[in-house]
């Protein structure tokens, strides 16, 4: 697998063009893909880190997420939006991700706990990332969710 070029920034920071990138597959994902219309745009991207794995020469987004700040989304940090566009799936990308994000979330928020809002049919992806069920299951948005934690 060739490896993805890395941008970390806060959001006043991010170009618009690769803001545009990040939102549209948000969308892509999120809303057109699972059929799940639901405010994407949330408010939150402003108190958060974004993480974006820009792939080849073309400079091609492969890979993105959130890292939001403590006390937005649940009272830890938290990484959310997890999405790697449909032309880079089923190549590693999505782990490769999970593990910068992981990687960063420890740099900028060092020995906290970090919560995550997780799709229920991927429980066992976050596992591997140290992540524990943390609540029962819920519906967002029409799609089966639990809360995840990660120990600091």
């Amino acid at each position: 697998m060739e490896s993805l070029q890395w941008q970390f920034a806060r959001f006043d920071d991010l170009p618009i063009r690769d803001w545009y990138a990040a939102s549209s597959a948000r969308v892509d994902v999120f809303v057109m893909e699972q059929n799940c219309p639901f405010q994407d745009n949330d408010g939150a991207d402003f108190h958060s880190w974004h993480l974006l794995g820009w792939h080849g020469e073309a400079r091609k987004l492969a890979a993105y997420c959130r890292i939001v700040d403590a006390g937005v989304k649940f009272a830890e940090p938290s990484i959310g939006r997890v999405v790697t566009p449909l032309a880079f799936r089923l190549q590693g990308f999505g782990k490769v991700l999970m593990a910068e994000a992981v990687l960063r979330l420890e740099t900028v928020y060092p020995d906290q706990p970090n919560r995550i809002g997780a799709q229920q049919r991927l429980e066992k992806f976050y596992e591997s990332f140290g992540f524990k069920t943390a609540s029962d299951m819920y519906i967002e948005d029409g799609i089966p969710h639990v809360e995840m934690l990660r120990v600091a």
